[in-house]
């Protein structure tokens, strides 16, 4: 699965603009690279009066998807799912996930925008997981970098969590009510030879599986 990195700050701090120019150095280095934003307007309109996908949406579907020759592009309803099960559930191929927002995402990896020279409103003392900061401002400590500093971010992310991305890297996600659970490298391997033995006594027309996904629904006992 891929490692997730979301960029956080105050609002108009420019997390956008650095965020989209370190997509860009991470696409240049050859990457795959998928970004999800949060915000918190409401009401925003990806389609408009007219078309076939805001007639399935007034007609209330939950979800509606578009599939064009280009692209694809998703209608849904917020569930509330964390920055971590979107990534492993809608982009497990990507290199890596950048997010934009977040904040209080848990156990992700994030890192700081900040403009301001009142420097109390730092998150990184409030939230978990800053592992850099940029600003410039003169502030101290580890992984500080300049708002132009795009390309020396990008290289401390490619260090920090791709270049080494193949030792150690997850071959087995479980997803439990969206969450992902941790699995011990044995637990990992376990599972996915279990499954893989269920797979290869299929009929599948001789194509050989590269990845496998199962979900599965339990009983309500209620």
């Amino acid at each position: 699965m891929p490692p997730i990195v979301t960029f956080i700050g105050w609002h108009n701090s420019g997390k956008t603009t650095l965020a989209s120019k370190v997509v860009s150095h991470l696409k240049q280095l050859g990457y795959q690279v998928a970004v999800i934003k949060s915000t918190k307007e409401t009401g925003i309109s990806f389609d408009t009066p007219g078309t076939d996908t805001h007639t399935h949406r007034e007609a209330g579907a939950d979800s509606v998807m578009l599939v064009a020759p280009d692209q694809m592009v998703i209608m849904t309803d917020n569930r509330g799912d964390s920055l971590t099960t979107l990534a492993h559930r809608h982009f497990p191929e990507v290199d890596i996930v950048i997010g934009e927002g977040f904040k209080k995402a848990r156990q992700v990896s994030k890192i700081e925008v900040f403009r301001d020279n009142d420097h109390s409103r730092l998150l990184r003392g409030t939230v978990t997981g800053v592992i850099a900061v940029a600003s410039d401002e003169a502030i101290s400590g580890d992984h500080i970098f300049r708002l132009n500093e795009a390309a020396e971010i990008a290289s401390f992310i490619e260090k920090r969590f791709l270049q080494n991305a193949a030792k150690g890297a997850e071959h087995t996600t479980l997803l439990i009510n969206g969450d992902r659970i941790p699995l011990k490298d044995f637990v990992q391997d376990a599972l996915a030879g279990t499954v893989h033995g269920f797979v290869d006594s299929l009929k599948l027309g001789g194509k050989a599986p590269r990845t496998i996904d199962i979900r599965i629904t339990l009983p309500d006992k209620s």
